[in-house]
């Protein structure tokens, strides 16, 4: 029973990951089948597919890679469209394979310690609320942290998911310093002997110096009660905004020490292979995939599901 429940579950999952995929799908395959109608792969063909890898967001240095991968193999060949997805899905992998790994927990914390951060818009509490009910589904007792002390709705949207997934949230009046609720969050939690503390923040931009030193700040308050805290910091990437993700994680590295990124609303983008761009130049683990607001809508990542729904490959 609980296999037949975990099977559907799963298929259940893949059938939202490659509806979410659907534009990015789209724009992808219906470019490389344009393309290769009646063409043999000779250089210039290569070159065509490079222009349309990149133009999906998969990056340079990844179209590169496969374009070189395909002329090795099948150089003068037909080019069949069906063939060279899978060619192109498999080098995929072959790059998000090693960088896809579950979020986990050190059971010798407690609390282990998860500061959720990333720019405005891009899905933090959202993703908090998930995450929380994954976590006590999974049987943890999990605590909330209401950091984003700026809006009143971040605050009154947590508690909500707190409420559903049966979790104590933390939290203080509007424009209350980030940092001292921290302190109190962590305070509360080892009171409480909490397995999991997830921290949610304030969106902010990556370029406002005064809002990534109050991170920094919440940090450095973390860290007078457990010197190895936070346990996990989880970039939030919001999939919608392409090659802009770059810059984000990019200076999200120079501030804070990210240890793994979540992307969420691949359901609103043509822009999801900007992932496979992103693991290729930054190496951080992924660790899980949002395709919807339900609470089983965030996933922990496979590589070949996602690359398979990308290419529309059926298996």
């Amino acid at each position: 029973m609980n296999n037949n429940y975990d099977d559907n579950l799963q298929k259940g999952w893949l059938g939202k990951l490659e509806a979410g995929l659907t534009k990015s799908s789209l724009s992808l395959t219906n470019s490389l089948n344009e393309l290769l109608v009646k063409k043999k792969l000779d250089s210039q063909t290569l070159e065509e597919i490079e222009d349309v890898l990149i133009t999906a967001d998969l990056g340079v240095e990844t179209a590169r890679k496969i374009s070189k991968k395909l002329a090795s193999t099948r150089f003068g060949k037909d080019a069949n469209p069906t063939e060279v997805r899978r060619v192109v899905a498999d080098e995929i992998i072959k790059i998000l394979s090693p960088l896809a790994q579950p979020l986990s927990l050190n059971p010798a914390n407690r609390p282990h310690v998860m500061l959720v951060c990333g720019v405005n818009g891009s899905g933090k509490t959202t993703t908090v609320g998930k995450l929380a009910h994954k976590f006590v589904d999974d049987g943890k007792h999990v605590m909330l942290a209401a950091g984003d002390t700026f809006r009143a709705a971040a605050t009154e949207q947590l508690k909500i998911w707190g409420e559903r997934a049966a979790c104590s949230v933390i939290s203080k009046e509007t424009g209350s310093d980030p940092a001292g609720l921290v302190f109190e969050a962590f305070q509360q939690a080892r009171k409480d002997s909490t397995d999991v503390l997830l921290i949610d923040t304030a969106g902010r931009l990556q370029n406002n110096l005064e809002l990534m030193e109050e991170l920094q700040k919440i940090i450095r308050v973390v860290q007078r009660f457990d010197k190895t805290a936070p346990h996990s910091c989880l970039l939030v990437l919001d999939a919608t905004v392409g090659q802009n993700a770059h810059s984000q994680v990019e200076i999200f590295l120079r501030m804070v020490n990210v240890t793994g990124l979540i992307l969420t609303k691949i359901d609103g983008s043509a822009k999801g292979g900007v992932l496979v761009s992103l693991a290729q130049k930054n190496g951080l683990p992924v660790h899980a995939i949002g395709v919807g607001e339900q609470p089983d809508d965030l996933q922990t990542f496979s590589a070949t599901d996602f690359a398979f729904s990308l290419l529309d490959i059926r298996t």
